[in-house]
């Protein structure tokens, strides 16, 4: 549903746009029960201030919003470079936005969005979001909106992604090849489609090379990386624990071989080891680590590229314009 304006609030409570604006302000030329009547219809009817209306006076604020779930990750790293490389060449800033995986985050970003702070966004959404009506609202208000990685495949605009299903095949056969007949699956969400796609990727080439799936063997792991670790290590200690695993997120390579060094199994000798990882030092990891690497820069930058084609031209439709780029595999000594 679309934002209300100061005019429609106005309008609702019967006062004057100035002495709307005059409550959001505090001033003191209006009573206290005027400003509190003001704020309180105002929360009912989801009205959000926009405080950079009266210095823009129409013209566009030259910021672009990136929200992403965190930045530790090398992947959200190299993907920024992207966007960014795109916008300083379009004179716009990027203003990133950290949800940490947390939904509520999330929703109070693009929310404060909706003010006039930035004149599109580009988004990947937290492993908590299972509903996507703060991105409609979002884009209800006019603003163009590109997915990158994490996507709500509800929602029509583009999306920028990469083969997950094909990578989560590709990484699943090669253990498989290494001999592997027990191989475990680190997942993150089962809200997320690139979680639940490289999942499907892993389950097919089991199905393929009739190699057993054990639900035991599958670990969803959270954001609590206590929790993770803790949750690898009870999978390791298991009598039948596998000798392979396919983890779907970066942060998951350092307690998988902190679970090994602690229970004495070697990698790759007693388990085999693939991450879908963008780390610069997954080649001196000891082992050094077979990745899937997502075209992270890539991606960014067709986002970016996107947007900013929406930006500059009204006709452009974003719903037509959705991309996969592939990711590589690499083969390194966890794998061996």
């Amino acid at each position: 549903m679309k934002n209300i304006n100061i005019k429609d609030l106005a309008r609702e409570l019967n006062l004057s746009v100035s002495t709307i604006s005059k409550a959001f302000h505090d001033s003191h030329e209006i009573s206290e029960d005027t400003k509190n009547r003001v704020l309180e219809t105002a929360r009912r009817l989801n009205y959000v201030p926009n405080p950079y209306a009266s210095s823009l006076r129409g013209r566009r604020s030259k910021n672009i919003g990136v929200v992403i779930p965190e930045v530790a990750d090398s992947f959200f790293s190299l993907a920024i470079n992207g966007i960014e490389s795109v916008a300083k060449e379009k004179g716009y800033h990027v203003l990133i936005c950290l949800t940490h995986e947390s939904f509520e985050n999330e929703k109070n970003i693009l929310k404060e969005f909706q003010g006039g702070r930035v004149d599109g966004v580009i988004m990947s959404v937290s492993t908590e979001t299972s509903e996507s009506g703060h991105i409609l609202d979002l884009m209800a208000n006019g603003l163009p909106l590109v997915f990158f990685d994490r996507v709500c495949e509800e929602i029509e605009t583009a999306k920028i992604t990469t083969d997950d299903f094909e990578s989560g095949y590709k990484a699943t056969e090669h253990l498989i090849q290494q001999g592997c007949d027990k191989i475990g699956f680190l997942g993150i969400s089962k809200c997320l489609s690139i979680s639940n796609r490289r999942f499907e990727g892993y389950q097919k080439a089991l199905n393929d090379h009739v190699v057993a799936y054990d639900t035991k063997h599958t670990v969803s792991c959270t954001n609590d990386a206590a929790h993770n670790a803790a949750l690898i290590k009870e999978l390791l200690q298991r009598k039948d624990h596998p000798n392979g695993i396919v983890a779907t997120v970066e942060k998951l390579t350092t307690p998988v071989y902190l679970a090994c060094a602690e229970l004495g199994l070697s990698i790759p000798g007693d388990l085999k080891f693939i991450c879908f990882s963008n780390l610069e030092t997954a080649s001196i990891l000891n082992p050094s680590l077979s990745t899937i690497t997502q075209p992270a820069f890539e991606m960014g930058q067709m986002a970016a590229t996107l947007l900013f084609k929406s930006l500059e031209k009204t006709s452009f439709s974003l719903s037509m314009e959705s991309q996969v780029i592939p990711s590589s595999f690499i083969k390194r000594n966890s794998t061996d």
